[in-house]
C-alpha cells in the first residue's frame, strides 16, 4: 500500500509572498503562514500556540499569491510536506521542511484581499 502525504492548513501570511521567475519560463512563489490553535491549560486559562510554515507555490499558484495575498491574507491551503537539504558555506548539511502548497482558498472578507499593484 502507498502512502499518504497530505496537508491542511488555515493560518495568516506572515509576509508578502516572494515570486522568483525561474528557467524554462518556471516561477516559484514563497511565504510564510501562521497556524494558531488555542487551549485551556492546568490551571483554567485561555492560551494559545502558534506555528510558523514555509510555503511553497509553483507557477500560476506563485502568481496567484503574488498578485492576490499579502502580510496578514487569511487563507486555507492543501499541499504536501517536503524536506530538503543543502550545504551551508563551512560545509554543514542544512535541512528544511516546507509545505508544497497545490491549492489556495482566500478567505478573507469580500474586498479586504484587493489586487496589489
Amino acid at each position: 500500500m502507498n502512502g499518504l502525504n497530505k496537508v491542511t492548513l488555515i493560518g495568516h501570511l506572515g509576509k508578502d509572498p516572494e515570486r522568483l521567475p525561474l528557467e524554462a519560463g518556471n516561477v516559484v512563489g514563497k511565504f510564510t503562514l501562521a497556524t494558531t490553535e488555542g487551549y485551556t491549560d492546568a490551571a483554567g486559562q485561555r492560551q494559545s500556540t502558534t506555528e510558523w510554515h514555509q510555503i511553497v507555490v509553483w507557477n500560476k499558484l506563485a502568481d496567484m499569491a503574488h498578485n492576490y495575498l499579502h502580510k496578514g491574507s487569511h487563507i486555507y491551503l492543501e499541499g504536501k510536506i517536503k524536506t530538503r537539504t543543502y550545504d551551508t558555506k563551512e560545509g554543514e548539511k542544512r535541512y528544511v521542511t516546507e509545505i508544497i502548497a497545490d491549492h489556495i482558498l482566500m478567505l478573507d472578507k469580500a474586498g479586504t484581499a484587493a489586487k496589489k499593484g
